[in-house]
């Protein structure tokens, strides 16, 4: 069932309930409003015979004749005239006697000094009724034909009322919770013309306010979201290609180019010392691939520990220099360690000491000396390490770009590399909730900063 179908559903429904309730309300109190008003007329017709009796003197036959002449016979109205030893004093029609009075009826009245019931389509009153310190006891009958017709005229009033209100309320809400609903209907379309070709489309909205507008902004910022990763992935994959392509075709040239003649055991030597260096360069990019696609994972299913950071810049440190005898990496502490807990961090080992190495590593890369130098600080709540080198520096134009993936800059000539190393690190620091900021001077050096929350 639809959205539209179910909203007009439990509309109708709930204000179906409450219109039949009030309608129900309305028809009882009507209904008996009508009873007691007879209620209160038989009693008063009761009392004026009485008095005419009693009062006026008037005959018995008289009344009776009267009663026999007038319209109320049309109502089968009647009045009886008891004492209160069960003696009749007087009956309009005592041949017919609709009531039946007995004993029993005669004492219940005296005991309760009134009372009203129905008979058939008949309402009674019972009463007393007291002349000259003599107690009588007066029922009175009738049948309230005029007000049963205009209750039952009421009745069906109300029914066909009903009817048309539910008629019109339907129609009424269909229109309107279908109007509501246009919005969703407009996103609903406009999303199933979005395709992998033309995610630069996005959902109108009309309402930042309320909730379509929410829906409709959220979906916009998932259209940003998916439109990124596959821009992403478009130059991922253009990169990626470019950067195996070359390496592949340089092993390829330089062994064809062994095999078209005989060469001394030197040259031999130099061509797998060229293609031993490009494939080693293969290497390095698929390691930093498979790095960067790990840390491109759901979070959640990185595993994370403690872990104290000295201890991976240490790990880190020999990995670098192992790369390269020529790299320096000198580590220092700016403050005193009190507490262990200032300098670790929960996080994953590897990820983050490829993060170390690709930091250590550009350092030593990019200085003439091949030094790097780490500190180690901590605040509160952080930790900071610094990565500086005195090396070529990276101008203010490109400082913007370099955590871009792939992304190389004018000192590209100065060391080879793929430009993966600082968009991994990047991925890992934000992967581990925290910043990481560069500072450098063209010709004086870089300085990363990496800042984590300790435990």
């Amino acid at each position: 069932m639809k959205i539209r179908a179910k909203l007009l559903l439990l509309f109708l429904t709930l204000f179906g309930a409450l219109l039949l309730a009030f309608a129900v309300f309305i028809y009882v109190s009507t209904s008996q409003n009508r009873k007691d008003q007879y209620y209160k007329h038989l009693k008063r017709e009761a009392i004026t015979k009485a008095n005419l009796l009693f009062d006026a003197k008037v005959p018995p036959a008289v009344l009776q004749l009267i009663y026999k002449n007038s319209i109320n016979s049309l109502f089968e109205e009647e009045v009886a005239v008891y004492d209160t030893s069960f003696n009749l004093l007087y009956h309009d029609a005592v041949q017919i006697d609709k009531v039946k009075e007995t004993k029993r009826m005669i004492d219940q009245i005296i005991r309760q000094k009134e009372i009203t019931f129905d008979q058939g389509s008949l309402q009674v009153v019972g009463l007393l009724y007291k002349h000259k310190g003599q107690t009588y006891v007066i029922t009175a009958a009738a049948n309230d034909k005029y007000g049963l017709s205009r209750l039952e005229d009421f009745k069906y009033t109300l029914i066909i009322s009903f009817i048309i209100i539910i008629s019109l309320t339907i129609a009424a809400g269909y229109y309107f919770v279908g109007k509501a609903l246009n919005p969703v209907a407009e996103i609903v379309d406009k999303v199933e013309e979005i395709t992998a070709t033309n995610l630069y489309k996005r959902v109108q909205v009309k309402n930042e306010k309320d909730e379509i507008g929410e829906l409709a902004t959220t979906f916009n910022t998932m259209l940003d979201r998916l439109e990124q990763s596959f821009d992403g992935q478009k130059n991922f994959v253009s990169n990626i290609s470019h950067e195996l392509r070359t390496p592949l075709a340089t092993i390829v040239g330089e062994l064809q180019l062994a095999l078209i003649r005989e060469r001394s055991v030197s040259e031999y030597k130099e061509i797998i010392r060229l293609s031993l260096s490009d494939a080693q360069r293969l290497v390095r990019l698929s390691n930093g691939l498979l790095d960067l696609a790990k840390a491109s994972y759901d979070h959640t299913t990185v595993s994370m520990k403690e872990l104290r950071t000295d201890e991976l810049l240490m790990d880190a440190r020999e990995a670098v220099l192992k790369i390269n005898e020529a790299y320096k990496v000198d580590i220092v502490f700016e403050r005193e360690i009190d507490d262990d807990d200032d300098i670790s961090v929960k996080g994953n080992e590897y990820l983050l000491k490829v993060a170390f190495i690709n930091l250590m590593e550009n350092a030593c890369k990019f200085s003439s000396d091949h030094q790097c130098v780490v500190s180690i600080n901590y605040t509160q709540d952080k930790i900071k390490l610094g990565f500086k080198d005195s090396g070529i520096g990276i101008s203010e134009d490109e400082l913007e770009n370099i955590f871009s993936a792939f992304y190389r800059g004018k000192n590209k000539d100065f060391s080879p590399g793929n430009g993966i190393g600082l968009s991994l690190t990047e991925k890992i620091v934000l992967m581990h909730h925290g910043t990481i900021q560069v500072t450098s001077i063209v010709n004086s050096g870089s300085e990363f900063t990496i800042e984590m929350f300790h435990v």
